[in-house]
């Protein structure tokens, strides 16, 4: 059931993603990690479909869910390093339309750091809308926030991509599309395969079929979501319902139809190889030569999060959390990496990616069966903590993996 190879070294990860299979569930997954720009681990396993004994294959293709958004995150910040946007400029000076219903003053910075009150999307979406940039951009524009911008922060599941994608739109000279800017600015100097908004001519059996989390799991786990957020899930009013269920999809696997994987979603729809991850984040942990990153960008991304003025309690999760330029950064309930200045995103389901910048190390997991923890799910933390045990060891220093070429598509 398991395939791929790890450096010498870090042997523990392979075991440790076997026991994910034997012990925890695991129906197919892969995981990848990098060290200072050399491949350590790249494994993957099990069955890419959850009903038949298709085998997960090294180029399977799966949906990340809000990891993608630590993506979309790097495509900001290559449009930052290229001179097209200031993270202190407001989104309006780029955007006029944008400023309508009291967001006149709201910056790239706040926006981006999920303090502008723009977590939910008053007009109904849905596929069809999705599709059409410019009627997208009507609705996002008109949305009213529903707190104080930069006096707190609440998780912006879904919009926040959008409005990522719009402020792309504006500022690139070719005005693309997110999806297109990260494919021929990020993904194919990179050699990637990773979409926001999958080709028709990307075969749909590559791509790993996503198994929602069993009512039943979730009642024997109570806490693994915080107990807050989950009774507002009951209140259709609350910002948390509100961030999540437009369009309304009867859960994630929804966003793995068809329609849905055709449009770009940069919060919650990029698919890809999880290689391909761990390779982006490697990367921006290791200096972004290859993409051409100013080092003003990368100090501004491994900077501390600038938290909100009035609570760092996030509105929609219902528990603390910290924010910066897109990424979701470590804290005391949900630690990652060496240091504060390690940056990455969980996505739903138990997907993860991120960048160590002070030890060069990017490490990347996606499963197709979700589970049900809010971060730090069990198969994922139990990778990532092998990893850093075979850091401390002294792994890494040796000949690493030999990289696989990538593909992409328009």
């Amino acid at each position: 059931m398991i395939d791929g190879r790890v450096a010498q070294g870090f042997e523990e990860v392979r075991r440790e993603f076997a026991r994910n299979f034997e012990r925890r569930r695991e129906v197919g997954a892969a995981c990848a990690a990098y060290v200072n720009g050399v491949k350590v681990v790249d494994l993957w396993g099990g069955r890419r479909h959850f009903r038949k004994p298709d085998p997960w294959e090294e180029d399977t293709l799966v949906m990340v869910y809000s990891t993608s958004k630590g993506l979309a995150a790097m495509a900001v910040a290559l449009a930052h390093s290229r001179g097209l946007i200031d993270y202190d400029a407001t989104v309006a000076s780029y955007w006029p339309e944008f400023a309508q219903n009291g967001k006149e003053e709201i910056t790239v910075r706040q926006l981006v750091a999920h303090q502008a009150g723009l977590s939910g999307v008053d007009e109904r979406l849905d596929a069809k809308v999705l599709a059409d940039f410019d009627a997208l951009a009507e609705a996002l524009a008109k949305q009213k926030p529903a707190w104080e911008p930069g006096t707190r922060h609440g998780y912006h599941a879904l919009s926040i991509g959008w409005y990522e994608g719009e402020l792309i739109r504006r500022v690139d000279p070719e005005h693309r599309s997110l999806g297109r800017f990260f494919a021929e600015e990020i993904a194919e100097p990179l050699d990637l395969e990773f979409y926001f908004g999958l080709p028709e001519d990307v075969p749909s059996e590559r791509v790993a079929r996503i198994k929602d989390e069993s009512p039943v799991q979730m009642l024997i786990h109570p806490t693994a979501m915080p107990p807050a957020m989950m009774l507002a899930f009951t209140r259709k009013r609350s910002l948390t319902y509100r961030a999540f269920v437009n369009p309304r999809t009867r859960g994630p696997s929804g966003f793995d139809r068809p329609e849905y994987r055709a449009v770009e979603i940069p919060s919650a729809g990029g698919i890809g190889q999880v290689r391909s991850v761990a390779r982006v984040y490697s990367e921006f942990a290791t200096g972004g030569t290859a993409l051409g990153l100013r080092q003003e960008t990368l100090e501004e991304v491994t900077a501390p999060a600038r938290p909100p003025s009035k609570s760092e309690r996030d509105l929609v999760l219902m528990v603390p959390t910290a924010y910066s330029l897109g990424w979701v950064r470590p804290t005391r309930r949900s630690p990652f990496g060496s240091s504060e200045r390690a940056f990455g995103h969980p996505g739903a389901g138990g997907s993860f990616g991120f960048a160590d910048p002070d030890l060069g190390v990017s490490f990347a997991y996606a499963p197709n069966r979700h589970g049900h923890h809010l971060a730090n799910d069990p198969r994922e933390k139990a990778l990532r903590d092998a990893l850093y045990r075979c850091l401390a060891r002294g792994a890494g220093s040796g000949e690493g993996l030999p990289e696989q070429a990538g593909v992409v598509g328009d």
